[in-house]
């Protein structure tokens, strides 16, 4: 059909254009896609079969959507994304407010302008990008915001009285007729503006105030929630819960691969900085096991979940840590380090909502045990798993004997120690690890065809996964990182103390 011929009511008739719901456009469209085996929703990754698979379901069965699940999940971009499942252009009657269909106009301007012009009527062709209205539920929402109300200028200068439906001003909710409509954080929307809904997702009209109207609207709504939300800030009124028809769990990647695809998709990391630093898969994987980690861990809140934005905003935060070396150093190239891990503290502290416990321990010290932790897991990917120290301290005799790192272990105790800064230039960094006796032969051992670079970060990486199960002391102190014996750490400690 070349729409850029039809522009009148009897054009359009003669084409054999035929109106049909929005939910049975989606439901055709998605139909199409599925038989040609196309792509549905671009970008949602970890999602194939569960939640999409759901959300392909309610579309099939028209049906209004309910998103549900903690932040950081994707509602908002999934329900972004229906749009591209709409028709390219429909035909509606030009200066309509409320996108009246030609041949089913609702409101009184789209059928005045029918018995007006009759077939003559004009119409326009409207994208599916401009078929999408989204809101905030916020607690100052009020009816005529997303419905509408009586406009008393509007009333003045057509001089018609306040009966007359002229004088409604829609609200978002009827400007989005035979659109795909979007409530965020629906809880929080007060319980009396969540009754209105009722006789929208029920019998598809509105009401308002006083008139006699009825607006038999064409709307998908897909709603997006917390669970926290139930207990915390508001809840959906069961009425309303019970009205929308598929209620969709959505969840958190379930594997480290997919979240490494997720966090790498989504981070912001100029074209620049991407030939100026190298960003090892090793660092990128503790990035995202911090994520792993802090979701189990005692001190974080569970029920506020951790979002996706925590490891988006550490890799770019990452990145730039290791940029800032650079320009400092005035280095050409350069590669991300362990030690600019420390670069990452602000984008985990301000992505996780502490326990009590976690408040004690202060935000801070909660980022830096899950660092550790995310290290101490990533290791053993790695490397061998290290021998346990017996409670003296030391490693027991036949620990010795199996323990690869006895020789890196003996240097520490004999005295040896390594303060590594955090601005240091590359040069430097490698030389001061190979002297710690036994550090890279392990390395060369478990990676012999390493480069120069990857071998060095390697043994940053046997340090940092040495001190994470306590077989080497680390302090972290401002701008540097100091790794020695465990037990002078000890005695230090008790001196200052």
């Amino acid at each position: 059909m070349d729409i850029s011929r039809i522009k009148t009511l009897g054009q359009l008739k003669k084409a054999g254009y035929q109106s049909i719901t929005i939910k049975e456009e989606i439901r055709k469209n998605l139909i199409s896609r599925l038989q040609s085996g196309a792509p549905r929703f671009e970008g949602i990754l970890g999602y194939d079969d569960t939640v999409l698979k759901d959300i392909e379901t309610a579309i099939l069965s028209r049906h209004n959507i309910l998103l549900l699940g903690l932040r950081g999940q994707a509602k908002t971009r999934i329900a972004r994304q229906m749009v591209d499942l709409l028709d390219e252009y429909i035909p509606i009657i030009e200066g309509s407010e409320i996108n009246d269909d030609p041949l089913a106009p609702v409101s009184k301007y789209g059928n005045q302008q029918i018995e007006r012009h009759g077939d003559n009527t004009p119409i326009s062709w409207l994208h599916k990008s401009e078929r999408f209205g989204e809101k905030l539920a916020t607690p100052d929402v009020s009816v005529a915001d997303l419905i509408g109300d009586i406009d008393p200028i509007k009333a003045a200068n057509l001089r018609l009285s306040f009966s007359d439906e002229e004088v409604i001003h829609y609200g978002i909710i009827p400007r989005c007729n035979r659109s795909i409509f979007v409530i965020n954080e629906l809880p929080d929307l007060q319980a009396r503006i969540q009754v209105a809904l009722f006789n929208i997702l029920q019998e598809g009209d509105i009401q308002i105030r006083g008139f006699k109207l009825r607006l038999n609207l064409d709307i998908l709504f897909v709603f997006t929630a917390n669970p926290e939300d139930y207990t915390s800030r508001g809840s959906i009124v069961t009425p309303l819960k019970d009205r929308i028809e598929s209620q969709i769990l959505t969840h958190y990647p379930k594997d480290l691969n997919t979240a490494l695809l997720i966090t790498e998709q989504e981070a912001l990391i100029l074209d620049d900085q991407k030939e100026r630093i190298d960003t090892p898969e090793l660092v990128k994987k503790i990035v995202e096991q911090i994520a792993f980690e802090a979701r189990k861990s005692e001190y974080v809140d569970s029920k506020s979940g951790v979002s996706a934005r925590l490891t988006i905003a550490a890799l770019e935060n990452l990145v730039s840590a290791a940029e800032r070396r650079l320009l400092v150093n005035k280095e050409k190239h350069t590669s991300v380090w362990l030690s600019d891990l420390m670069g990452i503290i602000p984008a985990i502290t301000g992505k996780i909502e502490l326990v009590y416990e976690g408040e004690q321990e202060g935000p801070f010290q909660v980022a830096l045990h899950l660092l550790e932790k995310a290290i101490r897991s990533q290791f053993v990917l790695y490397f061998p798993v290290p021998a346990k120290r017996t409670p003296t301290g030391k490693t027991s005799m036949e620990g010795r004997e199996l323990n690869p790192y006895r020789q890196i272990i003996s240097w520490f105790d004999q005295g040896g120690n390594v303060d590594i800064l955090v601005d240091m230039k590359d040069k430097d960094r490698q030389k001061l690890l190979e002297q710690v006796t036994g550090l890279s032969k392990i390395v060369r051992d478990h990676y012999p065809d390493l480069s120069q670079n990857e071998h060095t970060l390697m043994m940053e990486f046997v340090l940092h996964g040495l001190s994470a199960y306590s077989l080497i002391s680390k302090k972290i102190v401002e701008g540097q990182i100091h790794f020695n014996d465990l037990i002078g750490s000890m005695m230090d400690f008790n001196e200052d103390e």
